[in-house]
């Protein structure tokens, strides 16, 4: 059980503060409810590059990064398609130093031409090398149009295309900003050995005059589900073909994510599961197979991707996955088998708890979901989930159409 306490400021930030009395380090996370969805579609790719810009100074310091190493930190981030995370570690003792830096990007972040310039060139190197110049980089540029055609989940995280990056202005990004780094789109999750009254006394010190910002509601288009299936091939230098099969799944609140993630475990998690077992080992139709969900807050995807065997074609290898699909959806998991993934579910939750830093991150992430308590209880969800669950939502699959991307080797 993570114990917490949460307070809500004058200006809308949302603070959860956990003790964890065996840990001299504190954990200073700071969780903006602004990811790629948020993002206007022809602006695209500005929630990463904000990834960058936070650390490229604010209104009262220059530098974030050397007085937090002076100060014995360390920090980093990361952006998705819901959200935007920035944490710091620290000795407790050192905790105002975090808030100072924090408070301050978040009061008004130092915007200029030569720092938007940099940052611009670091996010187009990463968009050439990452996701253009990189076999398979191109994945999900192209899988997420094809599942998704009136959501903004249709982008990556990188953006839709490096032009848009290229002609960001700076009153394009500091619109951008105005409208989401602010305390009412703002949780802030402190975790360590901490007085909670202390805390709340130093967070209101340094936060408490910021002024409130925006109350952004995301509102999204639901996606409709298809029954079509949708295919599209890429011809590439790969070192081998690939396949990677997408079906529209249910929204992060819904119950059905935890029988469609139970699912997937029991079809590619791992060397015991179905498809290594079926697809590799006893079939050889691939040399590497995985099924996964992208655990998306609204509609996700559930993924089969697979490397193709040396002579292995592209039909064969979609039939041989569809009829895994279908072996689910004609009987249900075996008891081994669910307990099985059910046991890696409570492992993973218990190696959340073994450090500050996961809690904070995980504290902050339920209460972007709606209740940072439901971080003691999601795992109930998981252990409710029966085979015929499983069964259902294998049949929930095959009716619904497949999102196909096919690599196939240049001159193979």
């Amino acid at each position: 059980m993570i114990e917490y306490e949460r307070f809500v400021l004058e200006n809308g930030l949302t603070l959860i503060v956990h003790k964890d009395r065996n840990t001299p380090i504190v954990s200073v996370n700071t969780l903006y409810k602004v990811g790629a969805r948020d993002e206007n579609p022809d602006k695209t790719g500005f929630a990463h590059l904000f990834e960058h810009l936070m650390f490229s100074g604010s209104k009262n310091v220059a530098d974030f990064d050397t007085p937090l190493q002076r100060a014995g930190g360390q920090n980093n981030a990361f952006t998705n398609n819901d959200f935007t995370n920035y944490y710091v570690t620290l000795p407790k003792e050192n905790l105002d130093t975090a808030l100072w830096l924090e408070s301050d990007r978040m009061l008004e972040l130092g915007f200029s031409p030569e720092g938007l310039e940099v940052q611009r060139k670091v996010v187009i190197e990463e968009f050439t090398q990452r996701y253009l110049n990189q076999p398979y980089g191109e994945l999900w540029l192209t899988l997420r149009p094809m599942a998704y055609k009136v959501h903004p989940y249709q982008w990556a995280t990188i953006g839709k295309s490096i032009a848009h990056i290229e002609e960001a202005t700076m009153d394009d990004v500091k619109s951008f900003y105005n409208r989401y780094y602010s305390p009412s789109n703002a949780i802030l999750t402190i975790a360590g050995n901490v007085d909670s009254e202390l805390i709340l006394d130093r967070v209101n010190h340094w936060y408490g005059d910021i002024p409130s910002g925006n109350s952004v509601n995301g509102s999204y288009p639901t996606e409709a589900i298809k029954a079509e299936d949708e295919c599209e091939v890429l011809i590439r230098d790969v070192p081998q073909g690939a396949i990677y099969m997408a079906w529209l799944m249910s929204n992060r609140r819904e119950m059905d994510y935890y029988k469609f993630d139970l699912l997937s475990d029991v079809l590619g998690n791992g060397k015991s599961s179905r498809l290594y077992r079926k697809l590799i080992v006893e079939k050889e139709i691939f040399t590497q197979v995985s099924a996964y969900i992208t655990g998306s807050i609204d509609q996700g995807l559930l993924v089969v991707s697979g490397m193709l065997s040396e002579g292995v074609d592209h039909n064969e290898a979609r039939e041989a996955v569809l009829d895994q699909l279908a072996q689910l959806a004609k009987d249900p998991p075996s008891e081994r088998e669910l307990t099985k993934v059910k046991n890696k579910v409570l492992a993973q939750k218990a190696l959340s708890e073994t450090g500050a830093l996961s809690k904070a991150m995980n504290l902050s992430y339920y209460e972007m979901l709606g209740d940072a308590s439901a971080i003691n209880s999601f795992q109930d969800n998981y252990m409710k989930v029966s085979a015929e669950d499983v069964q259902a939502m294998a049949k929930k699959l095959i009716e619904r159409g497949v999102n196909e991307l096919r690599y196939e080797k240049r001159n193979g």
